[in-house]
């Protein structure tokens, strides 16, 4: 198993760090075929769910036992993927230095999306769709956030108030009032009131300002709000996870006691928003009290190093975990169990 004091360490240290924070997708530091960089699940339908791995996007339709695999459509490699909520047909997939595409049709047939993206966008890390207007979409990339209105059509750039932070890794928009945002960078949180027209830096209690200034000082993986009350949001960082009750203000240090402080993603229950689950290279730690204790719940993962963390939205006993090292598996009790879902491909390529 990788901790990330392994990644201090280790003579690749620099590339994987870099690689986890930026995007899904990394080379050097684990087998690209047993890689899961993103899940993306159906909306409606539980037995429609995609995934990308270092290879390929794959599609079931029948809950993970068989899969499609899609031909080709980037020279680079798919570092995330969205579904449209509201069209759920609709498929974006962010990559690797090829920006954006989009397919409409299931990902039967895609297309590039990328008027007013630079030329050096290298990753786009994460979209977020704005919560009652599907076409509304915000980009995490290496270089900022960009925002489109009409469906990926064209993109413009979303940064003023945080121009001395490039990388954006992760976004969260307000269940009810989404012209508040907060971004997650590799130099700490920001929070906009404005739809992202502004942007301020809310780092408090994150980490001194000081410590900051030194480089891969902290990331921020993935940013959550709760759902019930949104004045609650979570942060799970490189340095631990941080929960803030006073919109981003002041932050406090919970999870003190899981075994490893490098959080990659951030999972909660919105039937039970006190119920957290957590993924990194230590596995999956699930909390039943707003994080103050936690268990593991990591029975039947060959790996414990997780990249990708995923729940039904129909079901929040039902999860998905992406690993670095074993592929995907399935949870149907939520997390007490994990079953191994092998892409195998179907025998016939059926609409």
């Amino acid at each position: 198993m990788t901790t990330s004091r392994d990644y201090q360490s280790h003579p690749l240290s620099i590339a994987c760090v870099v690689a986890i924070l930026l995007c899904p997708v990394f080379t050097g530091c684990e087998k690209e075929s047993q890689a899961i960089v993103s899940i993306a699940l159906h909306p409606a339908n539980a037995n429609i769910l995609y995934v990308a791995t270092n290879d390929a996007v794959y599609k079931s339709r029948d809950e993970g036992q068989l899969w499609e695999r899609f031909p080709s459509f980037s020279a680079r490699r798919v570092t995330t993927l969205a579904i449209d909520p509201q069209f759920p047909a609709t498929i974006y997939a962010g990559t690797m230095a090829d920006a954006v595409y989009k397919s409409p049709d299931g990902g039967q047939h895609w297309l590039p999306h990328n008027v007013g993206l630079k030329e050096h966008v290298s990753f786009i890390n994460q979209f977020v769709f704005h919560p009652t207007d599907h076409d509304q979409i915000y980009a995490a990339t290496t270089v900022g956030v960009f925002y489109t209105k009409d469906g990926g059509r064209e993109w413009e750039e979303r940064m003023a108030g945080m121009k001395e932070v490039h990388i954006v890794v992760s976004i969260a928009i307000h269940p009810r009032n989404p012209r508040i945002l907060y971004a997650g960078t590799t130099g700490g949180i920001y929070r906009s009131d404005s739809a992202g027209m502004r942007w301020k830096k809310i780092n408090n209690g994150l980490i001194p300002e000081q410590e900051l200034m030194g480089a891969m000082a902290l990331g921020v993986n993935a940013v959550v709000f709760d759902v019930v009350n949104p004045d609650i949001v979570y942060a799970g960082t490189t340095k631990g996870l941080f929960r803030t009750a006073t919109h981003g203000e002041q932050w406090e240090r919970i999870g003190q006691s899981l075994p490893d402080l490098f959080v990659s993603s951030i999972l909660l229950d919105p039937t039970q928003p006190k119920t957290l689950y957590i993924g990194g290279p230590g596995g999956v730690w699930k909390s039943p009290d707003s994080g103050q204790t936690w268990t593991a719940s990591n029975r039947g993962l060959a790996s414990l190093n997780i990249r990708a963390l995923a729940m039904s939205p129909r079901d929040s006993r039902l999860l998905y975990a992406g690993t670095n090292g074993s592929g995907l598996y399935r949870s149907t009790d939520g997390g007490e169990i994990w079953a191994p879902l092998p892409l195998k491909a179907a025998t016939a390529n059926t609409q």
